[in-house]
């Protein structure tokens, strides 16, 4: 139960939560915190503050404090890498990495547990690179006392995601074999540029390039290459060249030749459409098309560091990407903070 007093008669009382002080370009924080005991010293103040009644809280048995509501929907939100410390904040709870690597979130948990009402969680976006320490979320239980069966049933459902609804996966350190086809670049008659590109995405995310091949457009070579890298001890392999509808292009059927299975070619993302992975003996090959020599940011950027958390791509998960996947181009690239695959 809450009971509103005026300030002179709450002397001798703890505060219920927190007061907040506004100076406009000076401070914006607690002036008084939950818990304060009360003094007549303190109600000059209050009045600046334009106080002139206070609650004092008396919780009954079916109701919790905004805060202790808070850690426990924060507990249950939390799953591996993601944690939270120090003490809530009128009810609220900001959610931290506890490792590099890539942000999941339930989504469809996340949004039966704010369809609960009075408690909500708002995140940043899922599959988002993200580094120790920074913010992927925060919860607050939103009245200042909510009922115990509320939070019980926000917990529960936070619960139901079996992994957590927040998660951080760490990436891991990549062994690439890159494979460049195209008899054009392969006999010299035009100068690679894939490279470099695909050397400095790979580092940038912490992954080595063990081995480079530049071959022609001859199914047998190509599959030939695969094979002989995932057996020198690449755990992925990058593929440029030889991906769109052309005659010559001859990689996707090579890598058939070389026992590629789970084959999705083709995604709902631009620039990137004739994007490919596949996998051959349980190795990732992704399959960069033209425009990953041109455009800073394609489908291999939204795709790649999900691989590299060890998620298993279909065609369901290439799909999606539609939805926000249009790259607009800017001149002054802000990836990944811009619209694109989110």
């Amino acid at each position: 139960m809450i009971q509103v007093v005026r300030i002179e008669d709450a002397i001798g009382y703890p505060l219920a939560h927190d007061i907040t002080e506004i100076i406009p370009g000076e401070f914006k924080g607690p002036a008084f915190r939950r818990g304060h005991m009360l003094s007549c010293r303190d109600l000059d103040h209050l009045r600046r503050l334009g106080k002139n009644h206070l609650y004092i809280l008396k919780s009954e048995k079916d109701e919790m404090h905004e805060d202790d509501a808070a850690r426990a929907i924060a507990n249950a939100l939390c799953g591996k890498g993601v944690g939270w410390s120090g003490e809530p904040r009128e009810g609220k709870i900001a959610m931290k990495a506890t490792q590099d690597g890539l942000l999941k979130v339930d989504t469809d948990a996340l949004l039966r547990f704010n369809l609960i009402g009075d408690v909500m969680c708002a995140t940043r976006h899922s599959n988002t690179l993200v580094k120790k320490e920074e913010q992927v979320a925060a919860t607050r239980a939103i009245p200042l006392l909510i009922s115990s069966q509320k939070v019980d049933e926000a917990v529960k459902t936070a619960h139901s995601a079996a992994a957590g609804v927040l998660r951080v996966l760490p990436l891991k350190k990549a062994k690439v074999g890159v494979l460049i086809t195209g008899s054009e670049v392969f006999y010299g008659r035009i100068e690679d540029k894939f490279e470099a590109v695909i050397r400095k995405k790979v580092t940038d995310l912490g992954g080595e390039v063990r081995d480079v091949t530049f071959l022609p457009d001859d199914d047998e070579q190509i599959s030939q290459a695969a094979l002989h890298q995932i057996a020198d001890g690449a755990d992925m392999l990058i593929t440029t060249g030889g991906m769109s509808v052309d005659p010559d292009d001859r990689t996707r059927f090579a890598l058939k030749k070389a026992g590629a299975g789970d084959m999705v070619y083709g995604s709902a993302v631009l620039p990137g459409a004739m994007f490919m992975i596949a996998y051959v003996k349980g190795v990732p090959v992704l399959g960069i098309p033209a425009c990953g020599l041109f455009a800073v940011t394609t489908v291999f950027d939204l795709i790649y560091p999900r691989v590299l958390a060890g998620e298993k791509i279909t065609r369901s998960e290439i799909a999606s990407l539609g939805h926000g996947g249009l790259c607009l181009k800017c001149k002054n690239c802000t990836y990944p903070r811009c619209p694109f695959g989110k």
